[in-house]
């Protein structure tokens, strides 16, 4: 079955918002032996639809046509600053209040949510959007339940997600949901980016935020980056900064807002991620608990679940390369 899915642009959306969504299904379509997805781009007037970022991409169908597309699959509006205008253009919401009861799956990308909640489509639902507008969302549709810190949620059939690169995150969870994990994690493979990360993930970097927080203890930060397996306890990080242990953890906690242990124990989790990948054969568990200095392996699957939000091995069935799982020596105690 081919499933119809269009997305919904205008002008001064983000461009990302289009095009990431619009490859993950394209994606799927290649890696098929035959087509699974037939994708729509609708906008205001057929024709170059410029984005906020100064190119167009090319609209096949009016919004107004949206009715004749019927039955949709999948129905997305892209976000961008150019939403601000679309929500208040009444026939765009008439559509899509139209439409809506004959779409299996509506959903937003980034701020395209101000839209659909313009329109009373995500009234009494759960949703989410880019951590920079999530607030006002609030403010001004008190009848959804924003929640600003998760990458994508669904609720009630409604799809959110939050900005930018989550649209991917989201349309690679449609993928799996509609034709498995190995799909989805193809198509992950195909486009080179990190595993179609869970829906509850959280939106921010925390390793870009420590490095652009870490004041005082940077000096600290890099040498603990440049060698997270030395035998760093509590007191010799102190004694490396000349404080105690105790003012330490007070400066971790002021500027970073996690202590150093928990900080490093994160940083050794990132080498133990990289090396699930490692296409020359990955240790076990124990091994790479062992060499990271993260106990044993079943603490290391309980902190990796913990932090990633997947086992280890689910994490190499999304990610690792197939040629990888090929040759691979078998993972103990995923």
């Amino acid at each position: 079955m081919t499933r119809h899915v269009a997305l919904l642009a205008y002008p001064d959306c983000q461009l990302l918002d289009v095009s990431g969504p619009w490859q993950v299904f394209a994606s799927a379509n290649a890696l098929s032996p035959h087509p699974l997805y037939q994708l729509t781009l609708v906008a205001d007037a057929v024709g170059p639809v410029a984005t906020n970022g100064g190119l167009a991409v090319h609209a096949t169908h009016t919004y107004r046509q949206l009715k004749h597309l019927l039955p949709l699959d999948t129905l997305l509006v892209a976000g961008g600053s150019g939403v601000m205008h679309q929500r208040d253009i009444a026939a765009v919401k008439e559509v899509l209040c139209g439409v809506a009861p004959e779409v299996r799956r509506l959903g937003s990308i980034c701020s395209g949510a101000f839209l659909l909640a313009a329109a009373g489509l995500l009234d009494g639902c759960h949703v989410t959007t880019h951590w920079r507008h999530a607030q006002q969302l609030a403010d001004e549709y008190p009848a959804l339940s924003v929640e600003p810190d998760a990458l994508y949620i669904e609720s009630r059939g409604r799809y959110t997600s939050a900005g930018i690169t989550a649209g991917i995150d989201l349309s690679l969870s449609l993928v799996q949901a509609d034709h498995g994990a190995a799909l989805a994690g193809r198509v992950a493979r195909e486009l080179v980016v990190f595993l179609h990360r869970p829906g509850g993930q959280s939106q921010f970097s925390e390793a870009l935020r420590h490095q652009q927080g870490a004041g005082p203890l940077r000096c600290l930060i890099d040498q603990l980056h440049a060698d997270p397996a030395a035998d760093y306890s509590l007191e010799r990080m102190a004694d490396m900064m000349a404080v105690t242990p105790r003012h330490l953890t007070r400066l971790f906690k002021r500027h970073l807002q996690v202590t150093p242990v928990a900080y490093l124990t994160q940083l050794r989790l990132e080498q133990a991620r990289l090396a699930l990948l490692d296409e020359r054969g990955p240790l076990s568990l124990e091994r790479l608990a062992q060499r990271w200095r993260l106990g044993g392996a079943e603490q290391l699957r309980r902190q990796f679940q913990r932090y990633y939000g997947v086992s280890p091995s689910v994490y190499r069935q999304r990610f690792a390369s197939s040629h990888a799982d090929s040759s691979m020596e078998p993972l103990s105690c995923l």
